[in-house]
């Protein structure tokens, strides 16, 4: 007994120190899952810049009800073009040579561009693939000079912000090598300013919501299409995601409430003073691998 009665505080001892370990490992789980189930708090995160596709739609409108085209769409033959591999070869080249002069260009000349240029550049990015053919994009043509005013002021508010508070140091030292700020005159000076909306949603004939799937996967292959077109039409443009700026946008512009901003582009001819960074592209070994 007197035993018993020696070891009995060692015991509480040891009791106790479980315990202690068995809830700091419980609360250490929930702090993990709470983590888990929040965002991590990122302030330069820009919510018209997040995809809703995995986003699910009410109920009441009914998840077996057809969404996309007509049931039987009719097939028709389809015969591509067919180079011989000399051609092939020079066609490709070419292409890549052409695509290869594209710059990110900040000093945008005011000197008009042909409007059917801009319709026929927009056309070809109306030709990219989309989640079910849903097309969820609208390209907003902006050449009045109040509105790209407009546009300008609400972008350099918003950055001016995003460079001082929102992106952080690394963010912010990273860009300056490329001589680049909050101050975008190219808003005032570029004939057309292109502002690309993903719809993340679309509208059915009865008014019910209509899914539109990779919504911006979809956009943003267009907006790569886009690019390419403007190249072969020698405008040039430098693409702008002014973080924060999508909802002050869309109601100046009057888009509906399933538009996001995904993109702006400032398009024009480059100023005859115009320079861009010494900057060169990785070699085709670093950015391909053949299995």
């Amino acid at each position: 007994m007197a035993l018993f009665s020696s070891l009995t505080p060692v015991f509480i001892a040891i009791i106790c120190v479980l315990i202690g370990v068995i809830m700091k490992k419980t609360n250490g789980e929930k702090e993990k899952r709470d983590t888990k189930s929040k965002d991590p708090s990122r302030p330069w995160v820009d919510e018209d810049l997040k995809d809703g596709t995995d986003h699910p739609l009410e109920e009441e409108e009914g998840e077996e009800e057809w969404q996309g085209l007509e049931e039987n769409v009719a097939h028709v033959p389809f015969t591509g073009e067919r180079y011989s591999e000399a051609e092939m070869i020079k066609r490709s080249q070419t292409f890549y040579e052409l695509l290869n002069k594209r710059r990110s260009v900040r000093f945008l000349s005011d000197e008009p561009v042909p409007r059917e240029v801009i319709d026929n550049v927009i056309r070809t990015a109306g030709t990219s693939p989309s989640g079910a053919h849903t097309e969820p994009w609208t390209f907003v043509v902006v050449q009045d000079p109040y509105l790209k005013h407009k546009i300008r002021e609400i972008v350099e508010e918003e950055e001016e912000i995003n460079y001082k508070k929102r992106m952080g140091d690394r963010w912010v030292n990273d860009l300056k090598r490329l001589r680049t700020n909050w101050i975008k005159e190219y808003l005032d000076t570029a004939p057309y300013l292109i502002l690309i909306f993903k719809q993340v949603y679309g509208r059915l004939p009865n008014g019910k919501k209509k899914t539109h799937y990779y919504n911006e996967i979809s956009v943003s292959i267009a907006c790569g299409i886009l690019l390419a077109a403007l190249q072969n039409a020698g405008l040039y443009t430098v693409t702008s995601t002014p973080l924060n700026c999508g909802p002050q946008l869309r109601v100046l512009l009057r888009r509906p409430a399933n538009e996001k901003l995904l993109l702006l582009l400032p398009v024009g001819y480059p100023r005859k003073d115009a320079t861009v960074p010494a900057l060169t592209r990785k070699p085709l070994e670093d950015i391909m691998v053949v299995m």
